[in-house]
């Protein structure tokens, strides 16, 4: 008979662990995952734009990519791989760069990981000491999480619907002078915002015109983060710019985040890499060393092949982003055609990734405070579930909420916008 340990363990004790993870934010995300995961359980009808992931029924890993998956593992790569990374996949990413980005990297500026996750927490963990400044702005994913891990004095840039949820320099000048790390993504993860070429460019003037400064102050430089994992997801007129190819002296303080999970819509094979100086990927790589966050080698292994197959990945990524772009063009002309019969909705015409920026202008109006009134309000009435910007850093009730597209069917979308528009109108007397 097993010993039922319940009893002794008994409640949850906080003074059980240390003082960081106490005041660590759990994800609103997967909170509202859980609400929504018990709606189905009853059987409700619910269009899901709350995840930031892909359905395998919907978005299915290149065919390819999967076969060469099962090929690595029959051939017996399940032992552990190099602790930067399998050489095949690094010099496939250098060749994959130079071939879409046009930069050239040597060896040593590539480490893999897995997933884009330990990528981020290795730049956080090498790159600042408790107390020292990291900038990014909101909304953004997780930067303010990470912040807090690593004990930094965390300064956050509020941006605005007028630029794309986007900083300007001007909104990030006054705080360079005391930063460590300087926190960018494009396309946005929530706002599916790209950052725009002149934008950019005077951003990353700015850091190296600081460095240029601090290197003759004898201070450490200003490091940028610039997370690209949706890059090659992009619609319309809208083209991905890097900071270096506007400002290649930026190269030394530039470490890119990226990987397969958006691209290929392989967010469980868990394969991603950091590109940047050696000084600061070497000490990555420590740091995931002892995290043993590798990425597995035989997914490795087939990645490196799927990368150099150029023309299939090409071919996937035709595909993928029609699909994308048909699920966030019809839910932006939806909202659109709401907001011209006098509704208060509006959203941001779809740039990138796989997200789409709306407001629901409903403050006031039937009781409705807070953001979470108003997801609440559409979830149980309209069976639409999304998730407020407050999960991603922004404190104000504003009514911004993202949608993700990765986990619908056209069918489900076209459902759910009657739903939406009947709400609303109950809302507002219409």
């Amino acid at each position: 008979m097993a010993l039922d340990l319940s009893p002794l363990l008994g409640a949850r004790r906080d003074d059980t662990v240390g003082t960081m993870v106490r005041g660590l934010i759990g994800s609103e995300i997967l909170r509202i995952a859980g609400e929504i995961r018990e709606l189905v359980t009853q059987g409700k009808q619910v269009c899901n734009l709350t995840v930031g992931d892909f359905s395998p029924r919907e978005f299915p890993i290149p065919a390819s990519l999967g076969d060469a998956i099962s090929t690595a593992l029959k051939a017996g790569e399940t032992n552990y791989p190099p602790s930067d990374g399998v050489l095949t996949l690094r010099q496939a990413v250098i060749r994959f760069y130079e071939r879409a980005l046009g930069l050239k990297y040597p060896l040593e500026s590539v480490l893999i990981a897995g997933g884009a996750r330990p990528v981020i927490y290795a730049i956080f963990r090498a790159v600042v000491d408790a107390g020292e400044t990291v900038i990014y702005p909101v909304p953004s994913w997780n930067n303010n999480h990470y912040s807090y891990m690593v004990g930094a004095k965390a300064v956050e840039v509020v941006t605005s619907p007028e630029h794309g949820f986007m900083p300007t320099v001007a909104q990030l000048a006054p705080h360079l002078p005391e930063a460590r790390l300087l926190c960018l993504c494009s396309p946005l993860n929530p706002t599916g915002t790209m950052i725009s070429a002149e934008a950019l460019r005077d951003i990353g003037q700015r850091v190296v015109e600081e460095n240029r400064k601090r290197e003759t102050q004898g201070r450490k430089p200003l490091i940028v983060m610039y997370d690209q994992i949706y890059w090659t997801l992009t619609f319309g007129q809208a083209k991905h710019v890097t900071p270096l190819e506007l400002v290649p002296e930026l190269a030394p303080y530039t470490v890119f985040v990226d990987g397969i999970s958006k691209a290929f819509a392989a967010t469980g094979v868990r394969v991603g890499w950091a590109v940047g100086p050696p000084s600061i990927i070497s000490r990555m790589k420590d740091v995931l060393g002892h995290v043993g966050a590798w990425a597995p080698k035989a997914e490795q292994v087939a990645v490196a092949r799927f990368l150099d197959d150029v023309p299939a990945v090409a071919s996937y990524l035709e595909t993928m982003k029609r699909r994308v772009d048909e699920r966030l063009v019809a839910l932006h002309q939806g909202f659109s055609a709401m907001k011209a019969a006098g509704l208060p909705v509006r959203s941001i015409e779809p740039q990138g990734a796989i997200y789409l920026s709306v407001q629901f202008d409903l403050m006031g109006k039937a009781g409705l405070k807070t953001n979470d009134d108003i997801r609440k309000l559409l979830l149980d009435k309209a069976g639409f579930a999304l998730v407020p910007f407050q999960a991603f850093g922004l404190k104000a009730d504003t009514g911004w909420f993202r949608l993700s597209v990765g986990a619908v069917s056209m069918e489900e979308i076209k459902a759910a916008l009657p739903r939406v528009e009947a709400v609303l109108r109950e809302v507002v007397g219409k």
